[in-house]
């Protein structure tokens, strides 16, 4: 097949061809001697061969620079430009758009090249390991953290299978999740999928949690240990100096009615705060063991009358809400608000404020809240604190155990003052799809 060079000086050719044959024909049959003949036909073809020559110049070779243009920018090279002559003409038209390609492509390369840059340094700095996997579920990148996860450099690793590397559990699984490695250690697992050149991977993020679950696990034993020495010795200490009172009453001879009153005094203390330490001690164990909830369908308007009757200290106003049906524990919800209402009350206690309960829906969410008229609250950092309370005689578990049913149901709870004066306790929860008033 003719090239594209050669098909073009041969069209030129044939077009040239009837002028050539008739100056020739002219030349030669008419009234010219054999050198005018000789040299006219010399320069008739002289002249064809410089025309041929031009065309060759000013068609062929503007494409093969294009082409070579393309060649190199497709081989990454973006530092040739082609010489325009112009918008106006159509040739420079296409080497303007084609160095205009050249420049827009030798930037996009830089800044690949940069962020390319950036990601390996964020990676060789980040404290945690750097895994993904190709379709095939392959290695094919991996970072520092990576490579002292695994034992070996990243030239050891590349394009060598999960299995192999004994990370395939990785792949699989819930994401997030905390997962257990040789040596003890414990790691949280994060896990996505990407795709590169059109075929997916997945990016394994393992971060070590030993050292800082550790950590925190030693806090809460610290501060658990705190509570419970503060409590038993609140109990302990009068325990122990009443009976080494009543010892003395009892060994003290002949006994008199004041010392057998005494006597009975401290046996009724020593009961009291026996009582109270085994209250104390009932407290954390239900804290401890909240059993996980069993979800059943509950309208919430009727959940907010059954546990508005049981305030039987102050006429709590129920301010409806939209008809909306949970699906949730009714008997976690209700231990849940009896404390909110309860609170209330208590600030309201022995004043002429009022408690209201209300409820709406935003979100796919209810967000019901109590309010009171009270005098606020002095210290609301440690309100969800266990055992933390203001009021006397209080266990200090009823809101941190409100907290962990909100939790467990999936919602939260957050009280603040109001600003015109009082509290408002609001919980958040999620609806299911079988809410009245969302689609199925």
């Amino acid at each position: 097949m003719a090239t594209f060079p050669r098909r073009t000086v041969t069209i030129a050719f044939w077009a040239a061809l009837p002028a050539l044959v008739l100056a020739l024909g002219l030349l030669w049959f008419g009234p010219y001697g054999a050198r005018a003949q000789w040299t006219g036909t010399l320069l008739v073809v002289a002249v064809l061969v410089v025309g041929l020559s031009v065309l060759y110049d000013h068609v062929i070779r503007p494409i093969q620079t294009a082409s070579n243009l393309l060649a190199a920018m497709r081989e990454g090279d973006f530092s040739l430009r082609a010489r325009s002559t112009g918008p106006d003409d159509d040739l420079g038209l296409l080497y303007m758009e084609a160095n205009g390609l050249a420049e827009m492509l030798r930037g996009n390369r830089l800044d690949a090249l940069e962020s390319g840059a950036l990601l390996r340094a964020v990676m060789a700095e980040i404290d945690a390991a750097v895994l993904a996997f190709d379709a095939d579920e392959r290695l094919v990148l991996v970072n520092p953290g990576g490579e002292e996860l695994l034992g070996a450099p990243a030239a050891q690793l590349i394009g060598r299978p999960a299995r192999e590397l004994r990370v395939a559990d990785c792949l699989e699984g819930d994401s997030p999740r905390v997962v257990e490695r040789p040596g003890a250690t414990r790691w949280e697992l994060r896990r996505t999928s990407f795709r590169q050149d059109g075929l997916p991977h997945q990016l394994v993020l393992l971060t070590d949690v030993s050292r800082t679950l550790q950590a925190e696990e030693r806090e809460a034993w610290q501060r658990l240990i705190r509570v419970l020495s503060h409590e038993i010795n609140n109990s302990l200490t009068p325990i122990r100096s009443f009976a080494g009172s009543l010892r003395n009453i009892v060994e003290q001879q002949p006994r008199t009615p004041e010392g057998d009153e005494d006597l009975r005094r401290g046996l009724d203390i020593i009961g009291q705060r026996a009582d109270s330490l085994g209250r104390f001690i009932a407290a954390y164990a239900r804290l401890a063991r909240l059993p996980m909830p069993v979800p059943q369908p509950v309208l919430v308007e009727d959940w907010v009358q059954r546990v508005v009757a049981l305030e039987t200290r102050r006429n709590v106003v129920v301010t409806p809400g939209p008809s909306v049906v949970l699906l949730a524990d009714v008997g976690q919800l209700e231990q849940l608000l009896i404390n909110l209402v309860r609170n209330a009350a208590d600030a309201v206690d022995g004043g002429n404020g009022t408690v209201a309960v209300t409820w709406s829906v935003h979100d796919r969410a209810l967000e019901l809240s109590v309010l009171d008229d009270g005098p606020g609250i002095a210290d609301s950092a440690n309100l969800f604190v266990p055992f933390y309370t203001t009021k006397p005689g209080g266990s200090g578990i009823g809101l941190a155990l409100s907290r962990r049913i909100a939790e467990a149901h999936g919602g939260r709870i957050s009280i603040e003052n109001r600003p015109q004066g009082g509290c408002i306790a609001t919980l958040r929860l999620p609806l299911g799809r079988e809410a009245a008033g969302f689609p199925s």
